[in-house]
């Protein structure tokens, strides 16, 4: 089976977080490539390829934290699911909130899957693989 490389858009204003998903990404070496942006503005601005992200790929997937500057994933989630180009893109919940409200409100909002960030670097590192490998080679996804 080929398995062609897929763009992911991490939206994620914590440096270590981005640094162990950059890790666990490389570590596993699928060629997928991984953009990065640290607050939800950014975040609808690639995603829309608006100003410097004009030539942004579309991505793939998203992995959102909720606790963002500027504009927290909430709010990325609710109109990113409600833009008729953007809401076939299947979104992950990559935080640190374990808030039952917080887990509510994101499915809620149409995320397709809400995952607490582990604390533990290896842990993180294997949530973030697992992450990787389900939406890499069982999912099919939309060609963008």
């Amino acid at each position: 089976m080929l398995v062609h490389p897929i763009e992911v858009l991490l939206v994620e204003d914590d440096p270590g977080d981005v640094l162990m998903t950059k890790e666990a990404f490389e570590e596993h070496k699928l060629g997928n490539r991984l953009h990065v942006v640290s607050d939800g503005v950014e975040a609808l601005r690639f995603l829309r390829r608006e100003g410097e992200y004009a030539d942004a790929p579309r991505p793939h997937l998203i992995l959102l934290d909720l606790n963002l500057p500027r504009k927290d994933g909430r709010e990325v989630l609710q109109e990113v699911k409600n833009d008729d180009d953007l809401a076939h893109i299947p979104v992950v919940v990559l935080t640190t909130s374990e808030a039952e409200e917080d887990v509510l409100r994101s499915y809620r909002l149409h995320a397709n899957a809400y995952v607490p960030k582990p604390v533990d670097f290896d842990q993180f590192i294997k949530v973030v693989r697992q992450i990787d490998d389900f939406f890499v080679t069982v999912v099919r996804l939309p060609k963008g």
